[in-house]
């Protein structure tokens, strides 16, 4: 298991499950973070990333991939998450992403996260295959993690949680664009409204950018509000 974790080097279990932590718990290792994003795929709102360290012996039932469950099912865990586990999150807004870019700020927000745990984590198991920089000498990367670790999974859920609940707050600023139903993903309510109107004032301009540069009309950019960076842990 390496940053050059790959499709063929491993078989993707049914769920995920907690045997790479037991390996690493029996390894000497004693807070393994899972960390995983949400926010680097909508045209709308901020990049959210999440760490959560499990308790071994009261691992919450039911987690997985975060998207494979129902939006209920999700809120479930969270809560459930948040009774058992240690927990830390960190959203970046439209402005941090214009000015770093999406990938640097999705691996930004990992790195706060992990800062914040309340507990030190003395590994950090990291879906995808980019290990954040200030992680490096405590990250490994699995590709398709949120499928394979509890631990990935957990953290998936809250980071889609936490990034979910901020869209709905969103939509009482812009209720035009119906950010509380597609969560700034690019629907077609939402394409039709960023046509009608422009893109969301929370939406990183830098996508609409390379919209133009390829060729498409310029879309009416509306003054953004200032949304801050919100950090919280558990």
């Amino acid at each position: 298991m390496s940053v050059t974790d790959s499709l063929e080097s491993f078989t993707l279990p049914n769920a995920p499950d907690f045997s790479i932590e037991r390996t690493l718990l029996g390894r000497g290792k004693k807070a393994i973070a899972g960390v995983d994003e949400a926010g680097r795929g909508p045209l709308a709102g901020p990049v959210t990333a999440a760490a959560v360290i499990l308790n071994p012996d009261n691992l919450p039932i039911g987690l997985d991939d975060s998207k494979k469950l129902t939006e209920k099912k999700r809120e479930v865990l969270f809560g459930e998450i948040l009774k058992t586990s240690h927990v830390a999150w960190c959203s970046l807004n439209a402005e941090t992403i214009d000015a770093i870019n999406i990938r640097e700020a999705a691996l930004r927000a990992m790195e706060v996260s992990v800062s914040l745990m309340p507990v030190k984590a003395d590994y950090a198991m990291i879906d995808g295959r980019d290990v954040p920089k200030e992680l490096s000498n405590i990250g490994e990367a699995f590709v398709k993690g949120d499928a394979r670790s509890l631990s990935i999974a957990a953290a998936s859920i809250v980071a889609k949680v936490v990034r979910d609940r901020m869209m709905v707050e969103a939509d009482k600023m812009y209720p035009e664009y119906g950010l509380a139903g597609h969560k700034g993903y690019g629907s077609q309510k939402h394409r039709d409204a960023i046509k009608q109107m422009g893109p969301c004032p929370n939406s990183p301009q830098k996508f609409f950018t390379a919209q133009t540069n390829a060729g498409k009309q310029p879309l009416a950019h509306k003054k953004r509000r200032s949304n801050a960076p919100l950090n919280s842990t558990k």
